[in-house]
């Protein structure tokens, strides 16, 4: 397979499984749907290629890319929390470590690990339908 097309390829499912979780998140009604985890899985994703093939020859190492990444997005996710703290009480914590968990996903599909990224996925939607245990 041309390095090119095997690009497209993980970029386009880093897409499709961040919409798969996206949408989850805008059928329960949260702020951070569908276009929210596309934009993270495929950034993600973006981010791992551009470091594993933009890159080469150079001393970029893809786990700075990775780390760079992770911090990135807690950076997005302590905004999130930090925003559904304004009510009074912590809110927004499934949603700021579904984003998280999006990352990673969209991290794994760029590098290459299509079967952890897709079981990943299916993974996090099956544990975002577990419902919320009130105390």
């Amino acid at each position: 397979m041309s390095p090119w097309l095997e690009m497209v390829l993980r970029f386009l499912l880093a897409v499709a499984l961040g919409a798969g979780i996206g949408y989850q998140r805008e059928w329960a009604g949260k702020a951070a749907g569908i276009r929210t985890h596309i934009l993270i899985c495929s950034g993600a994703a973006l981010f791992t290629l551009v470091s594993i093939y933009g890159f080469t020859g150079s001393t970029t190492d893809i786990s700075r890319v990775a780390a760079g990444v992770v911090a990135g997005i807690g950076f997005i996710g302590a905004g999130v929390i930090f925003r559904g703290m304004s009510g009074g009480g912590v809110a927004g914590l499934t949603t700021a470590a579904t984003m998280w968990a999006t990352a990673a996903i969209g991290l794994a599909a760029g590098v290459g690990l299509w079967a952890i990224s897709i079981v990943a996925a299916a993974v996090t939607v099956g544990i975002l339908f577990i419902p919320k245990v009130r105390g």
